[in-house]
């Protein structure tokens, strides 16, 4: 904690100090490649995620740099818009890699376009740490420097379901999903849960990521007399999905969506968001004793002085991405990427995103084994919409709303 307080100090000093920080040569600069979509459907989170990476590159260039082995290093990033296409990320990151010349990677954002990045980032040796990207597929193919910082998809709705049964134990549940990879993912350990839970999946449907008219599948939730909603993708269906709920008062007592209730522009849907919950990698409240980088409060604060929003988890799981490659580049004391790796491998350190361990057996190296979510809920609270943590109890700041 010590040395949060003490890194803090130093990177406001050095932001407000006098005059910008001198030119550095390339050999003092470490240069990290990525893909964000600027255009295309996943937008929204993929720019909040960028804006965490490009808050911890300013952070650590303000203090003088990265250091390793005696010298400073300036980080310097080279991006592209993906547009949210595979076949772009394929060509960018190979770009960014071959021409770029990046020593380091961070993931685009959404588990299927990490799963393309991964490919290419493993063909050159590149080290990449994933953000935005929970399946687990890809750390189950035997790569060697590809490490997530999420927690695997198949958590993201086990804590939904503890907490459904502990409210109501025989609520039917409508499980509507988007059809793609990462939703997938969570649909197949959704399953496999309710099943050890004990609680009915009265309907399991799936439907296009370019869907805007949820009134069919709405109009099926209502004749299975759903108590509760499961499901989503992202933020663009996740949203219409759940402003089209509150158009045809579906009457479900329970609504937990993927991804899109995170964001703090979700409070923009007014009444239609009241209520919904959010399996969250993170939130602002969450109270981790770092003992690398800033409090969850102090990052908090700078993101929104910043960038005049508040931060969700996809913002802070940029920030923390650049976190863990720095204290791991620290702890190797090298550039080399073989050696980042091995410190990678060896990494278990508490930032203000949580605990960051990856499992290094072969068989699934390089998946996040350490890292714990929240279940967060919008509710009203003097007269504004607010995010709550409502499971696990440990960690909640509000009663369940149902």
């Amino acid at each position: 904690m010590k040395f949060a307080r003490t890194w803090f100090g130093l990177v406001l000093g050095a932001a407000f100090a006098a005059g910008a920080t001198p030119a550095l040569a390339a050999d003092d600069t470490i240069t990290i490649g990525f893909t964000a979509s600027q255009t295309g459907k996943l937008n929204n989170d993929s720019t909040a995620q960028m804006r965490g990476f490009e808050l911890w590159r300013d952070e650590v260039n303000a203090t003088g740099g990265l250091k390793v082995g005696g010298k400073q290093y300036q980080i310097k990033f080279v991006s592209y818009d993906d547009e949210s296409q595979n076949t772009r990320v394929q060509q960018l990151y190979t770009r960014i890699i071959v021409q770029d010349k990046a020593q380091f990677l961070f993931s685009p954002y959404s588990s299927g376009l990490v799963a393309t990045a991964a490919i290419v980032s493993e063909q050159y040796g590149r080290v990449m740490i994933t953000t935005g990207g929970a399946e687990e597929k890809p750390y189950r193919l035997g790569n060697k420097y590809l490490f997530q910082l999420y927690s695997p998809a198949d958590q993201y709705l086990a804590g939904a379901l503890q907490a459904l049964k502990a409210t109501n134990p025989k609520a039917k549940i409508a499980f509507v999903y988007e059809d793609d990879p990462f939703s997938k993912a969570v649909a197949q350990a959704v399953r496999r849960q309710a099943t050890k839970e004990g609680v009915a999946l009265s309907l399991d449907e799936s439907y296009s990521g370019s869907t805007t008219d949820f009134g069919p599948i709405i109009n099926k939730i209502i004749a299975d007399k759903a108590d509760a909603l499961f499901g989503g993708g992202h933020y663009a269906d996740g949203a219409t999905l759940a402003r089209q709920l509150h158009d045809q008062k579906a009457g479900v007592k329970w609504v937990t969506l993927l991804v899109a209730p995170d964001s703090p522009n979700f409070a923009t849907l007014g009444d239609a968001a009241r209520g919904i919950s959010v399996p969250s990698q993170w939130e602002p409240q969450v109270s981790f004793r770092p003992d690398f980088g800033p409090t969850a409060a102090e990052f908090t604060k700078r993101f929104t002085d910043k960038y005049k929003i508040a931060p969700g988890y996809h913002a802070a799981g940029g920030y923390a991405a650049g976190l863990i490659l720095q204290h791991a580049i620290e702890q190797a004391g090298s550039i080399e990427p073989a050696k980042v790796a091995e410190a990678l491998n060896k990494t278990d350190v508490t930032t203000m995103f949580g605990r960051t361990k990856f499992a290094t057996d072969p068989k699934e190296h390089g998946l996040q084994i350490g890292h714990e979510m929240v279940l967060a809920q919008w509710q009203m609270k003097g007269g504004k919409l607010v995010k709550e943590v409502i499971w696990p109890k440990a960690a909640k700041t509000a009663e369940i709303a149902y």
